[in-house]
């Protein structure tokens, strides 16, 4: 440009020149009419000259426009060159700020890492607990049920106990009555002995003499009488020098399974408290979270809806540990009516804020949403996205969002997907949507 600005120049210059030297040469002839034809000449070279001045001009213009134009292009190639260089700073501390990030980032994810764990840990001892609790439930209702069979054995036995006790003192009282009647009955005869003959029962032989054994009549008599005294000595029977002894154990065996009974029927009587007390407890705080999970299910219900009212009910049953749940929801413009009554659309928002009225009543760090978003509308969508920065706003959670959709990707505030910038090669790709905002900014 510049060599052709200084052609144009010199161009021009000589052109001027030669104007300057013609116009001489004509000032410098003398006049006269035969020079008409050289003056016709003349002016026809003047306006030759002319026309190649003019284009001169006209090309010395144009190269100085060009020039111009040139040195402003220069002059925005300087200022795009110096913006550039401005960002490649900011690139470099954006990129330092970066790195930063992902340094705390980095050590966020192993703190978050090893939460896990510890909720784990967490978890899984009050899992045991529960377990736990459900195995001493269980011991409980397994000890109650052989405490109530042992107490029907001890029951039955100390029924057959009572009786044989009762068989024993009859047959005692029996044996006492043949021992005294016997014990009459001997002093009555020792006395008819000492009455009639004035002699010991022993002194009987030698009182009558006899030496020797009786002949057949007084055998057959005394036979006679000795089967007369077997028949009283049957009819006495035999006689338990032991029954005191074996009362005494059946007494105490029977005092001991009374308190074993009594301390079976403690045992099972502090069992029933205990399982009420738990029964008491377990209500009262099923009620408890009942109502914190109401109160968070009518208001997102709200949220979700632009308005309507929804709420939970237990059915079925007064005691709430029996009952079943109902959910009877009203969306804007429509009657109170049950959950399955409602379009698969709004049977999905009130399956979100029931979700999310639960997770709100224990807050988890982390919530991982797996395509919830899949079966609404754009609308919807938009409710959901709100409803997700209201929650993320109130709560510590960070929210993990597994989707497809464009416009719940575009509420984000990073992005996490997968490119293959080479056949069969994957790579991850991650875009901070605000700093990626900022720098299209920057760039119009």
């Amino acid at each position: 440009m510049a060599e052709a600005e200084k052609r144009t120049a010199a161009d021009a210059a000589e052109a001027v020149t030669r104007q300057h030297a013609a116009l001489a040469e004509l000032t410098d002839l003398p006049a006269a009419s035969g020079l008409q034809d050289r003056l016709g000449a003349a002016r026809t070279e003047a306006q030759l000259k002319r026309a190649t001045l003019a284009e001169a001009k006209a090309a010395m213009q144009g190269a100085l426009r060009e020039a111009e134009m040139r040195q402003r292009r220069r002059e925005a190639i300087g200022r795009e060159r110096a913006g550039w260089r401005t960002r490649a700073a900011n690139s470099d501390n954006q990129i330092a700020i970066l790195d930063n990030r992902r340094a705390e980032a980095e050590a966020e994810r192993e703190t978050l890492m090893q939460r896990p764990e510890a909720i784990e840990m967490e978890r899984r001892r009050l899992f045991g607990l529960v377990a736990a609790a459900e195995q001493a439930r269980s011991a409980a209702a397994d000890a109650l049920a052989r405490a109530e069979r042992g107490q029907a054995e001890i029951d039955l036995a100390a029924r057959a106990a009572l009786e044989q006790l009762s068989l024993v003192r009859e047959a005692k009282v029996r044996a006492e009555e043949r021992h005294a009647a016997a014990r009459e009955r001997r002093d009555e005869v020792e006395a008819q002995i000492a009455e009639a003959f004035t002699v010991a029962p022993a002194g009987l032989l030698a009182l009558a003499g006899l030496k020797e054994p009786p002949d057949a009549d007084e055998v057959e008599a005394l036979e006679k009488k000795l089967e007369r005294l077997r028949a009283e000595r049957e009819r006495l029977g035999s006689v338990n020098l032991r029954a005191d002894d074996e009362l005494k154990e059946l007494t105490e065996k029977r005092d001991t399974l009374i308190a074993e009974r009594d301390d079976l029927i403690e045992a099972i009587r502090r069992l029933r408290q205990g399982i009420g007390n738990l029964n008491r407890e377990a209500r009262e705080r099923l009620m408890a979270a009942f109502d914190v999970v109401n109160g968070h299910f009518q208001s997102l219900f709200t949220l979700l809806f632009g308005g309507g009212a929804a709420e939970l009910q237990l059915i079925e049953s007064e005691d709430p540990l029996e009952a079943g749940l109902e959910i009877f929801a009203r969306p804007p413009g429509k009657k109170p009516t049950t959950m399955t009554l409602l379009s698969g659309g709004e049977q999905a928002l009130t399956a979100l804020a029931l979700i999310f009225a639960v997770f709100l009543t224990n807050p988890a760090p982390i919530c991982v949403l797996d395509e919830v978003d899949a079966p609404l509308d754009d609308a919807n969508v938009e409710r959901y996205c709100d409803l997700l920065a209201d929650m993320a706003a109130k709560t510590e959670t960070r929210f993990i969002v597994i989707t497809h959709n464009p416009i719940t990707m575009a509420r984000m505030n990073r992005l996490y997907g997968v490119t293959m910038a080479e056949r069969g090669v994957s790579q991850l790709v991650s875009v901070d949507l605000a700093i990626a905002e900022r720098i299209l900014g920057e760039l119009a």
